[in-house]
């Protein structure tokens, strides 16, 4: 039986933590001390991945099945050592010129986060230093959409081709699932400005989406994604983020976005293959360690 309510020390911070035994996937009975015990432990992986990134995530009180929330702005409520930054929000649906971001750097507030049914991190592709500054773009991302009826299966097809035509300009690519429905594909960049990776990979999607145009689209119009995949070059704009490696997903079962090889892209051919839960990932990293190691920046083409 696990006590409802608990304090915890981590790595020196006590961390209140409260309803643990509350169910968050009914249909697989994964309660919030399960939730918790799982960001714990991927941790030496996940935390590289969100390190000076502003974290935008998604609650879920009531698990899965209840009304979710996404939050920017740093709990009133947050410890005195939770760090936040302070960035300009323009264009935010509601009027706000800035949000107060938590980044996640330490366990301890991984730990804080995952108590506030923060099921889903989000992270954009740029960085803040060390007084809060924000940097140009350190990733770019290739976000893969399947229209129904394709499927992941699919996106791993556009996925290596995305490969090809990285790999052709100098680029290093990495690979997870989105932990839904689709695959995204990521490389280290150095950019003069952050409105590059956004042209670039715009630029990627249409030559694709020219030499496919059977199996590829890179406008996000609903009428022409039937049964072809979207790659979806807008989530390079500064002001998007995207899922975080390791984050876990908001669906029946505790699905995670997971890095994977390119040799398991290649041998897709069913959805289950790529699908992985909780426990299944901390297994692969223990075997195969973290296979998002994105490595050192490469220059964009001109």
């Amino acid at each position: 039986m696990v006590a409802a309510d608990a304090v915890v020390a981590v790595e020196g911070r006590r961390v209140k933590l409260t309803n643990l035994d509350k169910v968050l996937y009914p249909e697989v009975g994964f309660t919030k001390a399960e939730v918790i015990d799982y960001y714990s432990r991927i941790a030496p992986v996940l935390l590289p991945h969100v390190a000076g990134r502003p974290l935008t995530v998604r609650r879920y009180p009531n698990g899965v099945e209840g009304k979710s929330f996404f939050e920017k702005n740093a709990p009133a409520h947050a410890p005195e050592w939770v760090r936040t930054v302070r960035v300009e929000t323009p264009g935010s649906s509601r009027g706000a010129e800035y949000a107060d971001f938590v980044v996640v750097e330490d366990l301890a507030t991984l730990v804080w986060v995952a108590n506030l049914a923060a099921l889903e991190l989000h992270v954009p592709q740029w960085v803040v230093g060390a007084r809060g500054g924000r940097r140009s773009p350190d990733l770019v991302v290739f976000d893969l959409d399947p229209g129904e009826p394709a499927t992941v299966v699919e996106c791993c097809r556009v996925a290596c081709r995305v490969r090809e035509v990285v790999e052709a300009d100098g680029l290093v690519p990495v690979v997870k699932t989105s932990g839904s429905k689709g695959l995204q594909v990521y490389a280290a960049v150095s950019v003069s400005s952050p409105e590059r990776t956004s042209e670039y990979a715009r630029g990627v999607a249409q030559r694709l989406a020219r030499e496919w145009p059977e199996e590829v689209v890179w406008r996000m119009a609903k009428a022409q994604r039937t049964g072809k995949v979207l790659i979806d070059w807008s989530q390079n704009n500064p002001a998007k983020t995207t899922v975080a490696p390791y984050s876990l997903r908001a669906r029946g079962r505790p699905s995670v976005s997971t890095p994977v090889s390119w040799a398991e892209v290649e041998a897709c051919r069913v959805v289950e293959d790529l699908v992985f839960l909780a426990d299944e990932v901390r297994e692969r990293v223990a075997a195969d360690g973290d296979l998002f190691a994105v490595g050192k920046p490469s220059p964009l083409p001109r």
